[in-house]
């Protein structure tokens, strides 16, 4: 009797250590697949892998194994993802068969926050869970991004590669930068990342090292000086290249942000590396522009072949309104620059289509960021002109 009391007490005992282990929740951040996520349950495609039902459910946040379960079936071949899925969904058995089936259909890319958020993610997984089948995971997609790297630090949008503009290197939409700050995780030996092995960090350290240099070389010369960068590079030149119809080769300012914070970063920053900084930062105060705001507003439904649109955007003429920037800048003459589908060049957003003028960024305040951070950065490198202090 003894004996069964003893064993009834262990019993307990492991089921409320179990039940204490199951009410601890780790969750990790998953808005940067939200992009992705929202594609796929917004936007009808025929040519995706699978479609989501009426009535598809998701896991929680802090379902970790759940979620990475997903990534493992939704990981092609080549280690790498394809885009616009929800890796929250919680999946039939026809359609993981269906992911199961298509291993070897390789329609893998960086953009939409697609493969790089994945390696981040099974990393941290593995590293709270153990399970080694995420390791293995995350490391085949550290070699779908080395694999997709050009020679020159590049990254194109889509790897393996296709015959249209996806092959440039791509500033747009975070992607480059996305898989240079993950890279930089590991250089910078992040406790995440701690299962990679010698071999593969000096191969990934060396990748973050081309990626800087890239980014140099991209940098657009116009008038003479230093000025930002382009959405997209031409693979070879590494000239500003047309992205879509209305992306124009052109100085961006949005996407130029996110590199100049990269840079202002490096610890011990060369000369070409300040002299990339002081050039950018000049070209965003000269390029700021002043009295205007951007106004959205209800306008009579319009059926697109995109959308139903039900509001417009204007230019409103504004003292109080803190400095803008347009998205584009037209090369050489570095006027305010618009676009539409047809690609016509344009300079003012009242003459963009409406389905265009309302579901496109024309408009940005991200240089403000850089601009805040530059004091911070002078002050920490010392010894370098204030190119803001004329």
């Amino acid at each position: 009797m003894k004996n069964l009391v003893f064993i009834l007490l262990i019993i307990a005992s492991a089921s409320c250590a179990t039940g204490q282990a199951k009410e601890e929740k780790v969750a990790f951040d998953l808005r940067p697949f939200r992009s992705s996520s929202g594609h796929w349950h917004g936007i009808k495609d025929d040519g995706n892998i699978i479609n989501p039902l009426p009535d598809q459910k998701r896991y929680e946040e802090t379902k970790i194994t759940e979620i990475a379960d997903n990534m493992l079936l939704y990981q092609r071949n080549n280690g790498g993802w394809p885009k616009n899925y929800d890796m929250q969904a919680i999946l039939t058995l026809e359609q993981k068969e269906r992911l199961l089936e298509t291993k070897d259909e390789l329609h893998t890319t960086f953009d939409n926050g697609t493969s790089y958020t994945q390696v981040d993610y099974l990393a941290k997984v593995y590293t709270k869970t153990g399970i080694e089948k995420y390791k293995e995971a995350s490391l085949k997609g550290f070699q779908f991004i080395l694999d997709a790297q050009y020679e020159n630090g590049g990254w194109p949008q889509y790897y393996p590669l296709q015959d249209n503009y996806s092959r440039r290197i791509t500033f747009n939409d975070g992607a480059y930068l996305g898989i240079m700050n993950l890279l930089k995780k590991v250089k910078n030996h992040d406790s995440d990342f701690e299962f990679i092995d010698d071999s593969t960090r000096d191969k990934i350290e060396m990748a973050y090292q081309k990626g800087i240099d890239c980014i140099l070389g991209c940098q657009i010369v116009d008038q003479g000086r230093l000025t930002a960068w382009c959405q997209q590079h031409d693979e070879v030149t590494l000239k500003p290249a047309w992205a879509r119809a209305f992306e124009p080769p052109s100085i961006c300012n949005g996407e130029s942000v996110s590199i100049v914070l990269l840079l202002m970063n490096i610890e011990n920053p060369d000369q070409e590396v300040i002299d990339a900084i002081q050039g950018a930062i000049k070209w965003f105060e000269d390029s700021k522009i002043y009295n205007t705001r951007i106004e959205t507003f209800d306008a009579p439904k319009m059926e697109s072949k995109y959308k139903t649109i039900t509001k417009d955007r204007r230019v409103v003429h504004d003292p109080t309104a803190p400095p803008v920037w347009t998205r584009y800048y037209e090369l050489e003459t570095e006027r305010p620059l618009f676009c539409d589908r047809n690609s016509e060049f344009l300079y003012s957003m009242a003459e963009v289509s409406r389905e265009r003028r309302v579901g496109y960024g024309w408009y940005t305040d991200a240089p403000q960021r850089a601009l805040n951070k530059y004091p911070k950065w002078l002050e920490r490198i010392g010894n370098s002109e204030n190119v803001l202090a004329e």
